[in-house]
């Protein structure tokens, strides 16, 4: 049982960015001090990858690990709600499903993809070296 009325719930949902997120802007810092320049959701692209190196046709995904569903079992931040379940469920698996129909399209039209999942944030030494070698000598 929900302990928000439907209309607090609709506020605090409407509240939740979908784009420039932390764990977003914490990867944009990163990348940024790293010396690499990139473009932000490219509206030309399937599901407006949030981060976007065109030269190198390359596109990163950073994913809240709860919204996204990050398949990793030992991920505490992608615990299902204990309430209304079945809604939760549908919403999360339709975000999933979509996810990949937009990383596949992106594939077929020759770009690389890297998600960056919220939880890996907690070691940005090792999130560093992995964005390093998917993105490759700076230009």
């Amino acid at each position: 049982m929900d302990t928000l009325t439907p209309v607090e719930r609709a506020k605090r949902m409407a509240l939740i960015r979908g784009r420039d997120t932390k764990p977003e802007i914490i990867v944009r810092r990163m990348l940024h001090a790293m010396g690499y320049r990139y473009r932000l959701h490219a509206k030309d692209l399937p599901g407006r990858p949030d981060i976007v190196f065109r030269s190198r046709r390359k596109a990163i995904l950073v994913h809240g690990c709860f919204w996204h569903r990050h398949p990793d079992p030992a991920c505490k931040l992608a615990r299902m709600p204990k309430s209304r379940v079945q809604f939760w469920e549908r919403k999360l698996e339709g975000n999933r499903e979509r996810d990949a129909a937009n990383e596949a399209r992106l594939k077929e039209m020759g770009w690389k993809v890297l998600t960056v999942w919220e939880c890996e944030l907690r070691d940005l030494e090792q999130l560093g070296n992995k964005l390093s070698r998917f993105i490759g000598k700076k230009s």
